[in-house]
């Protein structure tokens, strides 16, 4: 017989005697009892909505979005001096910048955010996503190629597109890239993108840097260093650049790099990718960010999306793709979302990760590579969290701020998150769109209190 202390006081004795597990769990009260009341029925308190998405919800959520973007970033030049409109971009001068809004026209994340307008205008017919990428797709030709103009009287000048003309890095190159491919192809434009285009892709093909296997790479924070996050910031592109050319180098080369980040980056047991490696660093701290983990499987699915149905390395991209999927979907909050650290549960809830993990899943469900019944009620029940995340005004709460690379874990823990982090708002858009088409293609049925696909 267990004898307990005499001084131990019944509450605790109470909690002690609970099933494990049900001190979290949520109860609901009712005047009935097993007899008389189906309590199988009743109502859990859900933290978020469950089983209730409609094609008319994803819509309101994304025309928010849109409708707060199309305000705040504004295709116009000024003078910096006395901020007045330039209406004649033939005179264009070092005195002349972009007007001010919340967030860059030319970035890494907002090639994520006209990619996302591309795919929320096609998935939900309407034209004004689709119109916010070309008109600053033209926009943005337009100013290079004043600005290309003006260097040949001002070669030294500093100019607005400099990471256009001039990238210095993948992240000046490959989602903008990529996004300018995709507007090309989605609806064609009056501006001649490809100028820009094949500059971006001959900064990633011959003059990033990379180690002595070929791998691209960079030196920072420290020298040979490989961050995850490259994976997007360069195959998604090249793929693209696959496709428009029907050139296999392109192809070749983006399944080749693929390869050689995961080899090295990706965790077998957790099926996670850890964020950063180091090449003389021994052994490797294993962070599984969640944004970066969100970069490697977005490239995946841009890969498919585009490699041949009969490309040697389709099969294992495909394999990889699974695999990761079968990792993320294992540490699920049950709130719908991602942690900061995707392993690590008492880190805070990141929106932008989970907006990426919804739209993939999603994306690879509606394509076939994944089993909607498996997957689907995870990529609903994300989708649903990051809809709580979009405020009335448009915004999206909850994002990391851009993070580099760190080798502890209160880095990751303390990053700060920010409404006008431009990192949420692309995946977001993309995520909607993504699911709109799943609702479409795969409605799913509430069975026995379930969503079940």
């Amino acid at each position: 017989m267990i004898h307990f202390k005499r001084n131990l006081k019944p509450a605790l004795l109470l909690v002690c005697t609970l099933p494990l597990g049900l001190a979290n769990a949520q109860y609901t009260t009712s005047k009935g009892n097993d007899v008389t009341t189906p309590l199988h029925l009743l109502k859990p308190d859900y933290v978020t909505p469950y089983g209730q998405t409609k094609l008319a919800d994803v819509k309101k959520v994304l025309d928010r979005v849109y409708n707060y973007l199309d305000a705040v970033t504004p295709y116009q030049l000024v003078d910096k001096i006395s901020n007045q409109a330039f209406n004649n971009l033939g005179s264009l001068n070092a005195n002349t910048i972009f007007k001010q809004g919340d967030f860059r026209l030319i970035s890494y994340e907002w090639g994520v955010t006209y990619t996302g307008m591309l795919e929320a205008g096609v998935a939900m017919g309407d034209k004004k996503y689709i119109d916010y990428t070309t008109q600053r797709m033209q926009f943005i030709a337009d100013v290079v190629s004043e600005a290309q103009n003006y260097l040949k009287t001002s070669p030294n000048a500093v100019t607005l597109v400099r990471s256009v003309i001039d990238p210095h890095a993948l992240d000046d190159a490959g989602s903008m890239a990529a996004a300018m491919i995709k507007t090309a192809r989605t609806v064609g434009t009056k501006a001649d993108l490809r100028p820009m285009i094949d500059n971006y892709i001959n900064y990633i093909m011959t003059k990033e840097f990379r180690l002595k296997d070929g791998t691209l790479a960079r030196n920072r924070p420290q020298p040979n260093s490989l961050w995850l996050d490259d994976l997007y910031m360069s195959l998604p592109a090249l793929s693209q650049m696959g496709t428009l050319t029907e050139d296999p180098k392109y192809f070749d080369e983006a399944v080749k790099q693929y390869k050689l980040f995961s080899g090295r980056m990706f965790n077998n047991e957790r099926g996670l990718y850890m964020h950063g490696w180091i090449q003389d660093m021994e052994p490797h701290p294993q962070f599984h960010w969640a944004r970066a983990n969100g970069w490697a499987i977005l490239t995946k699915i841009e890969l498919l999306d585009e490699l041949p149905t009969n490309h040697p390395g389709r099969a294992e991209i495909l394999d990889m793709l699974k695999k990761h999927a079968s990792g993320l979907v294992k540490y699920q909050d049950r709130t719908g979302f991602w942690h900061q650290l995707i392993d690590r549960n008492d880190s805070y809830l990141e929106t932008s990760a989970t907006a990426i993990y919804a739209y993939c899943l999603a994306r690879a469900i509606n394509k076939g590579w994944l089993d909607a019944k498996a997957y689907g009620p995870a990529a609903l029940l994300a989708w649903n969290a990051v809809s709580t995340k979009v405020t009335e005004k448009g915004q999206v709460e909850g994002v990391c701020v851009g993070t580099g690379m760190g080798f502890d874990p209160a880095f990751y823990y303390y990053r700060p998150v920010n409404n006008f982090a431009a990192h949420g708002y692309g995946p977001v858009l993309l995520a909607g769109a993504e699911i709109y088409r799943l609702l479409q293609r795969h409605p799913f049925v509430i069975n026995d209190s379930s969503v079940q696909f």
